[in-house]
């Protein structure tokens, strides 16, 4: 072990020299070239230096002996080391946007937490989307901290959990049909469910590419539901006409198509991404001057989580003031849910120009490639959809006669179900009366019973 020394003679000078004596396991006095030292401090060095004490006189003495004092106290003392855990980083819930798939938190979540971590998002930061999809990017788990992994399992167990409960709630309500088990498999493609416990590398990849497949998907879907969600309000309208007099119908049909040109009736709608409807964005969201439009700066100011990049939701943010000249929640010739349907069009007109790696996002280089284009200065008014029918008359009566042959299986139902209860309650009258029968006999049986008449006694 290293000494550590106090010269008597200069223990004055500062501060320092003491203090130093608290954090090492010796000391070694000095008295005029006479040296005692110990390692560490015993008894005998104590008498030894208190003997040279009385040899060198008082005065020498009281600074000897405050020197030990000083030693004595500056002794380190072991501190007990504390058994508790060390804490964690308590981290956030997720605030991304949500992506409409069934198994959306989870996936938001595992994604949040792998970019808490500093190295994995760095990786994830160059990556480009061919490496993503073909799993490099997914072996980077295995440099993840470990505070991340474990949560990272407590997340799969959850997402298994709810999975689990899912299944058996399909399984009660199909229990007296055949079960569809390719459709309850595709529940698990996202993870790897023959490991309910630890999210390995296969979790990640599985995740990743379940994704990318279903979200490319997913907008499709999302016309489909719209198309349908048209097609049986005009169903529903048809059907209300048949119920009114010839009369009421005229008022009605003429209503209808004021309501229609109404709707029709708006300002120029820009061209999404095109100049003037970023400027128009700068000038009435931002209170800029179009005159001092810099796509740079207009990119930086909508990036909302400063990532670099425009993701969808940030890009349809930039929709609203073009999406209000069209629709007013207030009118009502306006429908909200069709606005909804005009947003994801503007969408995908911008991510098919402008996202040229197909990877889902807008990038600032792509971004700035986009404003350099010919057709950055389209001024051509963008076609609304009220312009563009959704659906044909062909489309709508193969929808009216799916919705015939759902009323009829499911009067079929009630049939069946009404005769199951009849029948139920058929079964249970005769219950009743066999009940009913059973206490009758048992009454005749105990009048039959004679009487014994006790003895008589002299």
């Amino acid at each position: 072990m290293e000494s550590c020394s106090f010269n008597l003679e200069n223990y004055c000078k500062g501060p320092s020299c003491l203090h130093s004596l608290q954090f090492s396991c010796g000391f070694t006095i000095s008295i005029k070239n006479e040296i005692v030292e110990t390692n560490p401090p015993s008894i005998e060095s104590y008498v030894s230096v208190f003997q040279m004490v009385m040899g060198k006189g008082l005065a020498s003495g009281g600074l000897v002996l405050l020197g030990l004092w000083l030693c004595v106290h500056s002794v380190p003392i072991s501190v007990e080391k504390s058994t508790g855990k060390p804490e964690v980083e308590e981290l956030e819930p997720p605030r991304s946007t949500d992506t409409g798939l069934h198994y959306d938190r989870y996936l938001r979540e595992v994604i949040e937490y792998l970019e808490k971590d500093p190295h994995f998002r760095e990786k994830l930061k160059n990556a480009d989307m061919d490496d993503i999809k073909q799993g490099k990017l997914s072996k980077e788990l295995n440099f993840v901290q470990h505070n991340f992994r474990s949560k990272l399992d407590e997340l799969k167990r959850e997402e298994i959990n709810r999975l689990r409960m899912l299944i058996k709630a399909k399984h009660d309500t199909e229990e007296h049909n055949a079960m569809d088990h390719q459709t309850l498999l595709k529940q698990f493609e996202h993870l790897n469910h023959m490991n309910p416990h630890t999210f390995e590398v296969d979790d990640l990849d599985r995740l990743i590419q379940s994704a990318t497949k279903d979200l490319e998907n997913f907008d499709k879907e999302r016309h489909d539901e719209f198309k349908k969600y048209e097609m049986l309000k005009e169903h529903e309208r048809r059907e209300r006409l048949k119920g009114m007099s010839e009369e009421d119908r005229k008022k009605a049909e003429q209503h209808y198509e004021e309501m229609k040109k109404k709707h029709a009736n708006h300002p120029k709608v820009n061209h999404p991404g095109s100049e003037d409807q970023l400027k128009e964005v700068w000038q009435e969201t931002d209170g800029l001057d179009p005159q001092d439009f810099d796509p740079k700066t207009f990119f930086k100011m909508h990036d909302s989580n400063g990532d670099g990049f425009f993701d969808e939701s940030e890009l349809e943010a930039l929709f609203t003031k073009e999406l209000e000249k069209v629709y007013n929640p207030d009118n009502e010739e306006d429908d909200m849910v069709e606005m909804e349907e005009e947003r994801l069009r503007m969408k995908e007109h911008v991510m098919n120009e402008v996202d040229t790696n197909k990877d889902r996002l807008v990038s600032f280089s792509e971004f700035m490639a986009a404003t350099k284009k010919e057709d950055f200065d389209e001024k051509d008014e963008w076609e609304t959809l009220d312009q563009n029918p959704i659906y044909t008359e062909e489309e709508l009566r193969d929808y009216e006669q799916h919705l015939a042959n759902e009323e009829s299986d499911i009067s079929k139902k009630s049939v069946e179900l009404q005769k199951q209860r009849e029948e139920l309650e058929r079964q249970q009258e005769e219950l009743n009366n066999q009940k009913l029968g059973l206490k009758q006999v048992k009454k005749i049986k105990r009048l039959k019973v004679p009487v014994k008449n006790p003895r008589r006694t002299c």
